[in-house]
């Protein structure tokens, strides 16, 4: 995918960053990624609930840091020997959609995933200056070798779907939606 129009891009992404990407860029990413999926984002949406109810800064609860952090909406297949991690497709984001626009006002800056999103996921985008990816969807065993590290940080009984905190290197992907609204599905 590397080409030289293809912009490499170290994570966590700053607004600036975020807000000179325009839909259709083709990026890699190094950095760390924090993939997270249906279940583990209802578990977050109820920890923010808990934590909004009691008077409580709603971050503080919350696995990792969202302020310029990058989510990918993936659970990989078991690790084979010697592997740090199996396939690691995306899955379909809209699964994520009622989630995804109160972790956008709280900081996340990235999304990486597959499919396209709702009005409120794309006013969320242009509000808080985000940018949404895609990854290639059936190409997991060879996005798994841009994951150099992994590791389950939160939510270990929800198996596949747990948070894992993955360090990738030159991971590929697309600008689907960006800052400005714009969306390579529209």
């Amino acid at each position: 995918m590397q080409g030289s129009d293809t912009k490499k891009l170290n994570l966590p992404l700053d607004k600036p960053e975020a807000e000179s990407l325009r839909a259709g860029d083709r990026v890699l990413l190094t950095g760390e990624i924090y993939a997270a999926r249906d279940a583990a984002h209802q578990r977050m949406y109820g920890i923010i609930s808990e934590c909004e109810a009691a008077g409580e800064d709603p971050r503080s609860g919350l696995p990792f840091p969202l302020e310029g952090a990058a989510v990918y909406y993936m659970g990989p297949s078991p690790a084979p020997p010697g592997k740090v991690i199996g396939s690691a497709g995306p899955t379909t984001s809209g699964r994520m959609d009622k989630y995804t626009p109160g972790l956008l006002d709280m900081g996340l800056k990235v999304m990486i995933g597959k499919g396209k999103r709702n009005t409120s996921v794309n006013d969320a985008i242009v509000r808080n200056g985000c940018v949404y990816l895609a990854a290639v969807g059936g190409a997991g065993a060879l996005l798994s070798k841009c994951i150099k590290r992994s590791e389950v940080i939160a939510y270990d009984d929800l198996g596949a779907e747990a948070v894992r905190r993955l360090y990738v290197e030159d991971f590929p992907a697309i600008v689907v939606t960006d800052s400005t609204g714009k969306c390579l599905y529209a």
